[in-house]
């Protein structure tokens, strides 16, 4: 027994509104769950004929849609919340760095994870694709019962770190898969952070892991001005760090995309966080690479970085999901605020209202995100014999109130505080109706972040 249903009984979930995203949505709508698949998609009235014995919930004003997939956070990172604001790109980076290594132990990183995972399923987020480099998010995505890719970080920006980082790369692998409770769950993958945190003699090995043992890799690219100054001629705050840590650096006066290209990295079909600074020549090299995008409108804006070319990407047909990136960057785990955020930049950088629809950046908050992480043939939209993972959203708030298009009410009106229940392989991990996260103890995992916000919030200056 995991959560509060037993996965091998059927469960009959009818609302007003069921949203299959790949399909027209569906009014007086339902969903069928058998185990941890879906059985069947459709109208109510047919589905209960169909449910047998199955146990039967009415949602009422509400809509059934796929679980957000979240394809970029830092789970670890959530302590921090507020704590690092009005900080410049570097600053923020060595400030973080500093409070995660000095300050805080494995314990605190993992119930800092966890309180992320709790805010996640709250949020009616069921799979996260979480950047790690302690590797706590792998239990805090078991401890929770989401889905989800744990990718391992490395770093390295100098040459001579190579080998050393890989060798610790190769061991952290090793320990988190030994570790892992969940193997179906929640997958490993690789992450060298950064194109001013790792050398090129590292990407180029990392690709090589990536690609010998089928790890699925994420890196943060294309990401600033700081970064594109960083490698078209080496000034800004990157260029200095170097230059006082001594560390030598030939800049390849190329884009981040074409850099990585060159290196071989796009070889392995990377998840490429940010590409805010990518240029429509990026975006071909990211196609033909059959590479993916995550988009993260909101901590774009907070850091100062810009918007991405999202609706270009989208054209071009890229696989494109959307991302909170940390709560240090965002402030909140809410899919549909970033999906709100997503339409609002994209219409108003192209001064066009037909930049974006609320049905797109739905998309891009479901099966994009799952296309963009490799896990679209499990999760992303309710289609018979996928994983149950699914959220339901409450349309019974004044603010929603009236529902002329399901799908413009879902963007522009409703926020993660109106979830009302959360289903990852057919377990109830969320259920505000019977008091909450299903699986973890919020009353603990509260009184744990204030202690260890009050240990931390000492260590920022400087």
């Amino acid at each position: 027994m995991i959560g509060t249903r037993a996965q091998g009984d059927a469960l009959l979930l009818i609302a007003r509104w069921v949203l299959p995203v790949r399909g027209p949505a569906i009014e007086h709508g339902a969903v069928l769950v058998s185990g941890n698949r879906i059985a069947a998609v459709g109208r109510a009235a047919s589905l209960v004929a169909e449910a047998g014995d199955a146990k039967v919930r009415d949602l009422g004003d509400a809509v059934l849609l796929p679980g957000f997939v979240n394809a970029h956070s830092h789970l670890e990172l959530t302590v921090m919340r507020g704590l690092l604001e009005e900080a410049d790109f570097r600053s923020w980076i060595t400030k973080l760095t500093r409070i995660k290594l000095e300050r805080m132990s494995h314990e605190d990183l993992l119930d800092s994870a966890r309180l992320g995972a709790l805010e996640a399923v709250s949020a009616g987020v069921t799979c996260l694709a979480d950047t790690c480099d302690s590797g706590v998010a792998v239990e805090a995505i078991e401890d929770a019962g989401l889905r989800g890719v744990v990718y391992q970080e490395v770093f390295g920006p100098d040459p001579a770190q190579c080998g050393e980082s890989m060798q610790s790369l190769i061991g952290k692998l090793e320990r988190l898969d030994a570790a892992r409770s969940a193997p179906d769950r929640v997958r490993l993958g690789v992450s060298p952070h950064a194109p001013f945190t790792v050398s090129a003699q590292l990407f180029e090995h990392v690709a090589d892991l990536s690609i010998a043992r089928q790890l699925p890799m994420a890196i943060h690219a294309a990401e600033s001005e700081a970064e594109r100054a960083f490698l078209r001629d080496g000034s800004g705050p990157f260029g200095d760090r170097f230059r006082e840590r001594g560390i030598s650096w030939t800049p390849p006066a190329t884009s981040t995309i074409a850099w990585l290209e060159t290196l071989g990295v796009l070889a392995a079909r990377p998840l490429l966080i940010h590409a805010v600074q990518a240029t429509p020549d990026d975006l071909v090299r990211i196609a033909n690479a059959d590479a993916s995008v995550v988009h993260c409108p909101k901590s774009n804006a907070k850091l100062g970085h810009g918007i991405a070319p999202v609706r270009e990407m989208l054209a071009r047909g890229l696989r494109v999901g959307l991302g909170t990136d940390s709560v240090a960057s965002n402030n909140l785990c809410d899919m549909l605020d970033e999906a709100r955020s997503a339409v609002m930049m994209a219409r108003a950088v192209s001064r066009n209202a037909d930049a974006m629809s609320a049905r797109r950046a739905i998309e891009m908050a479901t099966i994009g995100g799952a296309e963009a992480i490799g896990l679209d043939s499990e999760t992303g939209s309710l289609e018979p014999g996928k994983r149950a993972d699914l959220c339901a959203v409450s349309l019974d708030g004044l603010h929603a109130t009236p529902i002329h298009d399901v799908e413009a009410a879902l963007v522009f009106s409703c926020t993660a505080n109106d979830v009302a229940l959360t289903v990852v392989d057919g377990v109830t991990v969320y259920d505000r109706e019977a008091g909450g996260a299903t699986l973890l103890d919020e009353t603990r995992l509260r009184a744990r972040l204030a202690e260890i916000a009050r240990v931390i919030s000492g260590s920022t200056s400087g």
